[in-house]
């Protein structure tokens, strides 16, 4: 997948890669391949790939991901559509994503 980026260094998606295991998990959930294993442990492979969908910090087994779903600028994307309104990643409550 070469990867559809939406906004560049706006996504809260983190990882605690000491606390990774390498089960993979966070590999076979994530929507937009954002993760890859290195070291026989989880890495981030693009961060900007992130939709911030939290699929893989609620399947991580040892909580070493964390992000802030429904928050970002896909999210904003997606209830723009769902609603038929324009797109708002509500920049203006201080978010700061775009």
């Amino acid at each position: 997948m070469t990867g559809f980026v939406y906004l560049t260094d706006v996504v809260t998606l983190q990882l605690d890669v000491e606390k990774c295991t390498g089960c993979r998990m966070c590999l076979m959930v994530c929507p937009h391949a954002v993760f890859e294993i290195e070291n026989k442990r989880a890495s981030i492979r693009n961060r900007d790939f992130c939709m911030e969908c939290g699929a893989c910090s609620k399947n991580c087994p040892e909580g070493a991901i964390s992000v802030k779903s429904g928050v970002g600028c896909a999210a904003g994307i997606l209830n723009g559509l769902i609603r038929g309104t324009e797109p708002t990643c509500d920049c203006d409550s201080g978010g700061g994503c775009c």
